[in-house]
């Protein structure tokens, strides 16, 4: 039956994803705009409507959500065969892909909730498939995390209350700059910063790989990740000038803590995450100067690759047993030449080789950048993050592509997945010419860019540079490694994301339950029995067994008594 819903469903998305495109690629060329209003229900004068927005942003995305969602299912087909709860997880997927939904055509706060909430919601339950304690742990950091950005929404619902609509549309230009927008505002990119895993919120993204690696495909091309800045998109015409240096910093400060991260990072899912990472950083940052075309450009070309990637990623870990260390690969272009290309056309993508996919929208970007009017501490930010996306990609092409196999001998590597190779062909063609035909159709009248020579060539020597580095890193000795540990605390602070898993988890929970357990011990276990309850008790015990001692009439003790007042007496008379 498995086989069935699969098929379906890849059949069924593909065919609607490519509809949404056509009708984004007409709606781009004739500048249309669909603003409808669904009255659900009246009832006493009361009216239930659901607002639906339609222009060329929300239906190129849509179309590519479904695109690579249709491809993901069918790629599950061959990943998860023998799983016995495949169907339950299309249909977790299914509603995954619905949330999504919800979230790009809604123009009301509401129902953008709707989406946001389910999307929060299945993506708990798809991290914790694997039902361990990893999977556990990491479903309830993410869980939690998105929370903060579910009350920030609320808090925007509550806010618009005072607006008379819940349809953010009609206030971006009108309210623009007075306070209460600029609260919303701030809300909202509250909100974004926990669904896109922006500092200091990024920990749960790198915890959300126990999820299977389908799962991770969807979540870090097209869907939960990308919700946040698909957001700072819609609402950007209203953010302010600090709002807008506020997202620069952080969001830089995020791209070049995953770009460090994944260079210090041998788990291959961890590294494709903290990529992604340092991508929404840049996204982000591309927002915070005013560039959203150019975000949603990045935005989509960066699902094509990322997708692509993971797929790639999930059928190495496929045929090698589980094992995602890329220091048990090498080689692997001989064993599995198909599945290696699509890796190293998808990984050339992601750090900006030229005319693949991910090359248009970044060097766009970075040529953007240096001719705005931007502090120096950010475009020194953008540029080393992007040097540092070339570093890891071309350290993960040495250690997957060069040398020898590394794993155990006796092991053989296959490629016979032909559903699994079919989702990647799809993904593969379009990482390859989607960039440029994107180019084509969201610019299609070519911008004005005047920089000097030395800012031109910046971003090739970046490019080179960061390659180079990433070269040499991986080729390191073993007598390298030795005298790495001298700086062990720099390498664990870089691998680690700033510790920032730490303070989400333990560094949040510890220290308060370690100060609760010494006040417990010291006061309520302690003093305040001492001078309390236990404390009473003794001193009751006490004189009651001194009471009980008189009433023994002991001879010894009227004798004791009648001296001791004789003594007192004659005290008294002679003094």
């Amino acid at each position: 039956m498995y086989m069935s819903v699969c098929f379906i469903s890849f059949v069924f998305l593909f065919l609607v994803g490519w509809v949404c495109c056509f009708f984004g690629f007409n709606f781009i060329m004739n500048d249309l705009v669909y603003f409808i209003d669904w009255n659900i229900i009246t009832l006493n004068g009361s009216s239930v409507i659901m607002t639906f927005l339609f222009d060329w942003i929300s239906l190129l995305f849509m179309g590519f959500v479904f695109i690579i969602s249709a491809l993901v299912i069918l790629y599950s087909d061959d990943y998860m065969f023998g799983d016995l709860n495949i169907v339950r997880f299309i249909m977790l997927v299914l509603m995954f892909v619905v949330s999504m939904m919800f979230l790009i055509i809604s123009p009301n706060v509401i129902s953008i909730l709707l989406g946001w909430d389910g999307l929060g919601l299945v993506s708990y339950l798809l991290v914790i498939y694997y039902q361990n304690v990893k999977s556990y742990g990491a479903g309830m950091l993410t869980v939690l995390s998105n929370r903060i950005g579910d009350v920030a929404l609320l808090m925007v619902i509550a806010w618009m209350i005072n607006f008379g609509s819940w349809s953010f549309i009609y206030y971006l230009d009108f309210l623009s700059g007075s306070i209460e927008m600029e609260l919303i505002s701030f809300l909202v990119v509250l909100a974004a910063m926990t669904k896109s895993a922006q500092i200091p919120f990024s920990s749960w993204l790198p915890a959300a790989m126990a999820a299977p690696t389908p799962v991770s495909a969807l979540v870090h091309s097209s869907t939960l990740v990308t919700a946040g800045v698909y957001l700072l998109i819609r609402f950007s015409p209203c953010f302010g000038y600090w709002l807008n240096m506020f997202l620069l910093l952080f969001s830089g400060l995020t791209m070049f803590m995953a770009g460090l991260g994944a260079n210090f990072e041998y788990d291959l899912k961890s590294i494709i995450a903290l990529s992604t990472l340092s991508q929404l950083g840049l996204m982000i940052m591309t927002v915070s100067i005013g560039l959203s075309s150019l975000a949603f450009f990045h935005l989509l070309t960066h699902a094509l690759f990322k997708a692509l990637l993971f797929m790639c990623a999930g059928g190495v870990i496929h045929s090698m047993g589980d094992s995602q260390d890329i220091r048990f690969m090498g080689g692997m272009s001989v064993y599995m030449p198909f599945t290696s290309s699509c890796l190293m056309v998808s990984n050339f993508a992601l750090c900006g080789m030229p005319f693949l996919a991910g090359f248009y929208s970044k060097d766009f970007i970075l040529e953007m950048f240096s001719m705005g009017y931007i502090n120096m501490f950010g475009f020194f930010l953008l540029f080393l993050s992007t040097g540092l996306t070339v570093c890891y990609s071309f350290r993960l092409f040495y250690f997957g592509m060069c040398g020898d196999f590394n794993f155990v001998p006796t092991h053989s590597v296959v490629e016979t997945n032909y559903n699994m190779m079919f989702g990647m062909i799809g993904l593969l063609v379009m990482s390859i010419f989607g960039g440029s035909f994107l180019m084509w159709l969201i610019c299609p009248t070519p911008s004005m860019i005047c920089l000097p020579y030395y800012l031109k060539f910046l971003t090739l020597f970046v490019l080179f540079m960061g390659g180079w580095f990433g070269y040499v890193m991986a080729g390191f000795s073993f007598s390298d490694y030795l005298f790495s540990m001298n700086l062990y605390s720099v390498s664990s602070f870089s691998g680690s994301m700033w510790f920032m898993p730490f303070f989400s988890t333990y560094g949040v929970s510890y220290p308060p339950l370690e100060i609760g357990y010494k006040v417990t011990s010291v006061f309520d276990s302690g003093w305040m029995e001492y001078f309390g309850g236990q404390g009473m008790y003794w001193v009751f015990f006490n004189l009651g067994s001194v009471n009980q001692w008189f009433q023994y009439n002991s001879l010894k003790v009227f004798l004791g008594f009648f001296v001791m007042w004789v003594v007192i007496l004659l005290f008294i008379l002679i003094y």
